[in-house]
């Protein structure tokens, strides 16, 4: 008796009805793809993409040249020099970020006593040579000024867990 269920239920191809019913009804629900290009997903604030400079509201540069981040980064990917300014303070006269070597740990960031180094939202800084993966302190300078507002915010939202 089992073979001849076997064989009237591939004849009958109940299978391929039961495929085709379910296509047919999820032909009329709403779609969930994105159009990608032109339609992004949400990301989470703890998302950690392209790095980024930041500054302080005045215009001068937050990094204070401690070299913290350049000592906690596990993959040596941050290269920092700096000088001592007629003031007394510190500041860096090179910050470079070798994007090929960095692993978007995050440790940089947490790193930071000022907030300066963060890693932002953006995830489509792909090139076609390595040597445009070489960030200096120019580029992520030009970064933090792009990315500022969305930078501050997800500072903000991250603050509770710190």
């Amino acid at each position: 008796m089992s073979a001849l269920g076997t064989t009237l239920r591939s004849f009958l191809l109940k299978e391929l009805a039961a495929g085709m019913v379910s296509t047919f009804r999820m032909m009329f629900k709403p779609k969930v793809t994105l159009n990608y290009p032109y339609e992004k997903g949400p990301l989470s604030h703890r998302f950690r993409g392209e790095h980024a400079l930041r500054r302080y509201p005045n215009g001068e540069e937050r990094c204070i040249a401690c070299k913290l981040c350049e000592a906690t980064c596990p993959a040596e990917a941050i290269t920092i020099e700096a000088e001592e300014r007629d003031d007394g303070s510190r500041r860096t006269t090179r910050y470079d970020i070798d994007m090929t070597k960095c692993i978007y740990c995050g440790l940089c960031e947490e790193a930071c006593p000022v907030d300066a180094i963060v890693e932002g939202p953006n995830y489509e800084f792909a090139t076609e040579t390595r040597e445009e993966l070489m960030y200096d302190k120019g580029k992520l300078l030009a970064n933090g000024d792009r990315w500022e507002s969305l930078l501050a915010r997800r500072l903000e939202l991250d603050a509770p867990y710190r």
